[in-house]
């Protein structure tokens, strides 16, 4: 008698054990199917605001298309980032009359394998980042955007406007902060980001390396 309740206890503890596992399996599942639809990763742990002449801060966010951008893998590049907002009056004019695009070009044309993204951090318009991606074809620019959902990412680098623009070298160092050229309304004389690539190229400092930006606030929540 004894050993059949000892054969019937050990039958009930299995049974249990099996679906305690089995519901830790699922709440796993469900993390990670959550996981996989997480919009943004925050900058990294720890990672201090951005300073001219020092290391830019890693980050990670969530292209358009649902794909992880991470500021780390571009290492050995120079990067430009470049605030945005298809909301913004001031930043669909630097798209509609090319000064993203000839930025672009130039800066492509000073390092071909430069990586140039757009940052949209316009976290209490919604519906800024619904339009990012059709944004950028209808005016035929080719560079990823990122969506910053929370401004994490623009309170690192201190980001106040659309556009405002950010140069890192290729060592990693952020060179240039500010406005992308000089003319707030268009037509303009020199283009701030250009110039900061191509002093890259040649070997010479970045000057100006901070210029005041112009155009929309960042509409963070």
């Amino acid at each position: 008698m004894k050993a059949r309740i000892r054969i019937t206890s050990i039958v009930i503890a299995c049974t249990l054990a099996a679906v305690l596992s089995t519901a830790t399996i699922a709440d796993d599942t469900i993390a990670i199917k959550q996981s996989e639809k997480a919009p943004t990763v925050k900058a990294s742990a720890g990672a201090g605001k951005a300073k001219l002449g020092a290391a830019a801060p890693t980050f990670t966010l969530n292209d358009t298309e649902g794909k992880a951008w991470n500021l780390a893998d571009t290492k050995g590049k120079v990067v430009v980032l470049q605030w945005m907002n298809p909301e913004c009056p001031v930043c669909r004019r630097v798209a509609e009359d090319s000064t993203t695009a000839n930025t672009l070009k130039g800066v492509r044309e000073a390092f071909p394998d430069a990586v140039y993204v757009g940052i949209n951090s316009s976290s209490s318009r919604p519906s800024s980042f619904e339009a990012s991606k059709g944004y950028m074809a209808n005016h035929k620019i080719e560079m990823p955007v990122l969506i910053d959902t929370d401004g994490a990412v623009s309170k690192l680098f201190g980001a106040k406007t659309t556009p405002h623009c950010f140069v890192i070298d290729a060592s990693g160092v952020l060179v240039y902060a500010g406005a992308i050229d000089d003319s707030p309304s268009g037509g303009a004389k020199t283009n701030y980001v250009i110039d900061a690539v191509n002093a890259l190229k040649a070997g010479k400092p970045v000057s100006p390396n901070e210029t005041k930006p112009y155009g929309c606030g960042v509409k963070n929540k």
